[in-house]
């Protein structure tokens, strides 16, 4: 699988994965990457079915796939330990890999995330697979962005809207429900306590698709564990409130992870 590895800032810098939602692109963390690569080493992919990592996957298609894939790739590279920052389904990846791979996670930052798939959740994913069922793609697409931004930040920001409902970085009806099967499916709820971790939860009051109750309920189950509640962003609040975003997620993962000060680097 094909990674995109950033210039680590000055040897030895810790190493920060990025993981995105069902969409799985790498570019989804576009707004975060600035300020992520002047103090650590940035990884992002396309998830495996996506993008520049394209296959064709197969019935069964699961969340420990999606670990496994991830750490392997990560280890062809020489990255044995990472901190994975995760939005929605990327968070899930992020408690696969700390409950598969323990030594490897050096910290999580879950971003909208859950335990197990809320009731609300699962009935926005029913409308919008009806939505793919009767309408296809296109109709998939164009429903997209109103579970992601506040109505007023998507009327604000209309040539991106007509941007994002081109056709070209649709995965394909067939991995896109192999992928949200492997969602709906996955459940931490009975071992996330086994998460020992540092871990920092981030969400958004008015997050349309995902409750913030669900990272609560995260805060509450892995031990130790710190969130923080936008007030808000909606479901992709690192996009439309990237400037506070980005004040919260490196407050945590400063918190989290040891990188050298101005001085020190100066002194290398």
């Amino acid at each position: 699988m094909k990674l995109t590895l950033s210039d680590a800032p000055y040897a030895g810098a810790p190493v920060v994965v990025l993981s995105a939602g069902l969409g799985g692109a790498g570019n989804y963390w576009l707004a975060q990457l600035s300020a992520l690569e002047a103090h650590y080493q940035v990884v992002r992919y396309d998830q495996r079915g996506t993008g520049n990592n394209p296959a064709t996957l197969a019935d069964g298609y699961s969340m420990q796939d999606m670990a496994t894939e991830l750490h392997q790739a990560l280890l062809a590279e020489g990255i044995p330990r990472f901190c994975l920052i995760g939005h929605a389904l990327g968070a899930l990846i992020g408690l696969q890999l700390a409950l598969d791979y323990p030594q490897a996670i050096s910290g999580l930052v879950l971003v909208n995330g859950w335990l197990r798939l809320n009731d609300h959740t699962l009935r926005c994913f029913r409308v919008r697979e009806r939505l793919l069922a009767a309408g296809g793609a296109e109709a998939w697409v164009q429903a997209q962005p109103l579970f992601l931004y506040p109505a007023d930040w998507m009327a604000a920001h209309a040539p991106r809207m007509e941007a994002e409902e081109a056709l070209a970085h649709f995965q394909g009806s067939g991995n896109l429900l192999r992928r949200l099967a492997a969602l709906k499916n996955a459940d931490f709820s009975r071992r996330a306590q086994e998460i020992r971790c540092p871990t920092h939860i981030i969400c958004a009051r008015d997050d349309l698709l995902v409750p913030w109750t669900c990272s609560a309920d995260l805060q509450a189950t892995i031990p130790g564990s710190q969130l923080h509640v936008m007030e808000r962003g909606a479901h992709a609040c690192n996009i439309t409130e990237s400037e506070g975003f980005n004040t919260l997620l490196l407050d945590g993962l400063h918190s989290m992870l040891p990188v050298l000060t101005l001085a020190q680097k100066e002194n290398l």
